[in-house]
């Protein structure tokens, strides 16, 4: 036995504040991966005798991209930081925050770049197509981005 008789949910929790971030920098290197295809991709694919890098739209999506890529990140080592000085309580909030950001992030990042892709990006023949498959679950487990807002928006509101 773990611990005492009643703690195993509270034991669980403190788990998952430990996991939460894993889960994140997971997420964000799948978001990465799908932005460099998307580089990649947007550089060797013509369209009007051009590269679709030159179009403005295509730029754009791919600076959001990198945009959302660093700052799950970034989000990502201020909680493994924080629970790594044994700041429980900054770090639960941390990890909770990297989860929800990374976790809705790397889908929105597959999403653009299956958009990058066009008809291709869903197609097996092109990888964004499994990583997009791959990241939705990143929303689900661990707690799901609903239950890690309930997790921020506790530690918010306590005392």
């Amino acid at each position: 036995m773990i611990g005492q008789i009643g703690d195993g949910f509270k034991i669980a929790l403190k788990t998952l504040d430990k996991t939460r971030t894993p889960i994140a920098a997971g997420a964000v290197g799948a978001a990465r991966a799908a932005m460099e295809y998307s580089v990649k991709y947007s550089k060797e694919r013509k369209q009007f005798n051009q590269p679709i890098a030159n179009f403005q739209g295509i730029q754009f999506m791919l600076a959001d991209m990198a945009t959302k890529v660093e700052a799950g990140r970034l989000l990502c080592y201020q909680a493994a930081w924080a629970l790594d000085r044994g700041m429980h309580k900054q770090g639960s909030y941390y990890a909770s925050l990297a989860k929800r950001f990374s976790a809705d992030m790397a889908m929105e990042v597959a999403t653009d770049a299956v958009q990058v892709y066009g008809g291709y990006g869903y197609t097996k023949e092109y990888p964004v197509e499994k990583i997009m498959r791959d990241v939705k679950l990143v929303q689900i487990y661990e707690g799901t981005s609903q239950i890690q807002r309930v997790v921020i928006a506790r530690h918010l509101l306590e005392d």
